[in-house]
């Protein structure tokens, strides 16, 4: 009896947990550039000083899908995605790198090219300055070019270039802000494989159909477990009731 709570006990603990993991993806269903979070729910044994006893279930977040999701074109010229596999990076306040595949562009007041999160966009120089009264365009290899709204003034003017990275995925962990980063807390290197596609967006990775069925399996067995404890407080009030007889 012992054994039967201890491991519905767990089971349900941990069912809410990842509960909550499905809740937080499909809440990001429509977030751009986001990548679902992934669980395990292995069963392990608890070992002490005797023979091992009990089973004791672990939620474990074994980390984050990191399949490309569809990509929708915009028209903007500040919105650019990252075709297959790659990371667009920004700098941090404390000056640190950080990796994402949102890539809805904006300027503040200061010409600085930042996220739609207000993280600045590094190049391969640093952050990325754009004049004032420009166009700016932003190539594949993700070259950023300005022309000037002045049109007597046709030359195109190169100011900086993304620094677009593509680091294993074994070697990347999500932040609790949402971006990414190495596991090492190493700045990953430039590669010019990584192709963006200009005025475009991408979309979630967040499979709705599956993550609504998974949520109704975790439910059910959320329930089952519930009726484990009603079955083992049953039992243990019928083993009472037996041993007040006795006596």
């Amino acid at each position: 009896m012992d054994r039967m709570i201890y491991t519905a006990m767990t089971g349900a603990l941990h069912t809410m947990t990842q509960q909550a993991t499905v809740s937080h993806n499909l809440a990001n269903a429509s977030t751009t550039g986001y990548r679902a979070q992934t669980d395990s729910f292995p069963a392990v044994p608890v070992y002490g000083d005797s023979l091992p006893t009990r089973a004791l279930v672990l939620d474990t977040t074994t980390g984050s899908d990191f399949r490309p999701g569809p990509i929708q074109h915009t028209g903007r010229s500040l919105d650019v995605a990252v075709q297959s596999e790659g990371w667009l990076t920004v700098q941090l306040e404390n000056g640190e790198e950080a990796y994402t595949r949102h890539g809805n562009l904006q300027i503040d007041a200061n010409g600085v090219l930042k996220t739609r999160d207000g993280q600045n966009v590094r190049g391969d120089g640093g952050v990325i300055s754009i004049p004032p009264d420009s166009r700016i365009m932003v190539a594949k290899d993700g070259t950023v070019s300005v022309i000037p709204d002045d049109p007597k003034v046709t030359a195109v003017s190169i100011v900086g270039r993304l620094k677009l990275v593509n680091p294993p995925a074994e070697e990347m962990i999500r932040g609790d802000d949402g971006l990414f980063r190495l596991k090492d807390g190493g700045v990953a290197l430039a590669d010019p494989k990584v192709i963006l596609v200009e005025g475009a967006l991408e979309s979630s990775n967040v499979n709705v159909i599956h993550e609504m069925v998974k949520m109704i399996t975790l439910a059910r067995q959320f329930d089952m477990q519930m009726k484990m404890l009603e079955n083992a407080q049953h039992n243990s009030q019928q083993a009472s009731e037996i041993l007040t007889l006795r006596n």
